[in-house]
């Protein structure tokens, strides 16, 4: 009997190893031959079959990328960007998110029609309308132009929405009657308890803004305002010249490597948030 059990977890087995396997081919490998290639001299960044392993290592392409793509100018452009949005988010589309999910309100189905269909329209059409309101701001080539936009955020909402609804409203009936305001209810309650969700929608605009190309290219022209990803494309050669994938991929590493942190970091408080709220 035993003999069966173990012959009938075998071939579940084999299918989960061959789905993990997949997932490291698909995952784990771009960012092993990137680190690698990274590491390799510029002959052989550009050999044809590439190698997996570099022959030689050779840190120094990080010292190089570094001064070339002024790495330090670039990641205070980017921390900044992605904070202060972040930080708008947490001003703009928590109370929003509250008010769909346990308030009642005038116009608020069609208002959340009007949310859900902003989740499916692209960024390629709606930016010339931004650019023009922009432009008119004089908000082009500023931060306040990169962030301010961003601060409402149709899927942070949606997320959060459908977590608050999940909260129980006696809880917050409770909280009323000890004479709890609005803004308490947010701050001491609602935020607590919905902890997991919302530094998980943090990690997605951290992401999404640290990632962020297209709406960096269209809002900036000056330098001294652009982000990592526009440094990242100063690396390429403007002319026919080969490129040094080598120093290419030694920025895009340091470039992840925030990202990586900040991962890891927010990861933990998730579980623990969940643990937490479980314990309750």
């Amino acid at each position: 009997m035993k003999k069966g059990a173990f012959a009938s977890r075998s071939p579940r087995a084999a299918l989960r190893a061959a789905g993990l396997a997949a997932l490291i081919l698909v995952f784990v490998f771009p960012m092993f031959f990137m680190t690698s290639t990274s590491l390799k001299s510029s002959r052989e960044a550009n050999l044809t079959p590439p190698s997996l392993v570099p022959a030689e290592p050779r840190p120094e392409n990080y010292s190089s990328a570094w001064g070339r793509m002024n790495f330090a100018h670039y990641l205070r452009n980017s921390l900044l960007s992605a904070f202060l949005t972040i930080a708008g988010q947490l001003l703009v589309c928590v109370p929003c998110a509250y008010a769909f999910a346990k308030r009642r309100f005038r116009f608020k189905k069609p208002l959340y029609r009007i949310l859900l269909f902003d989740l499916i329209v692209p960024a390629q059409a709606i930016f010339f309308p931004i650019y023009i309101l922009e432009s008119r701001l004089g908000w082009i080539n500023t931060m306040r132009g990169l962030v301010i936009p961003f601060f409402y955020s149709a899927f942070t909402i949606f997320s959060l929405v459908q977590y608050f609804k999940t909260i129980p409203d006696e809880i917050l009936d409770a909280a009323r009657l000890d004479g709890c305001s609005e803004a308490r209810m947010i701050t001491r309650v609602i935020a607590p308890m919905a902890s997991p969700i919302i530094i998980t929608v943090m990690i997605f605009t951290f992401v999404y803004k640290w990632n962020d190309y297209f709406w960096t290219s269209i809002l900036t022209t000056d330098e001294a305002v652009r982000t990592l990803p526009m440094a990242i494309q100063n690396l390429m050669p403007v002319d026919h010249a080969a490129r040094e994938w080598n120093i290419i991929m030694a920025g895009n590493v340091m470039a992840l490597l925030p990202m990586l942190a900040a991962y890891i970091l927010a990861n933990k408080a998730v579980k623990r948030g969940f643990i937490r709220g479980s314990g309750k």
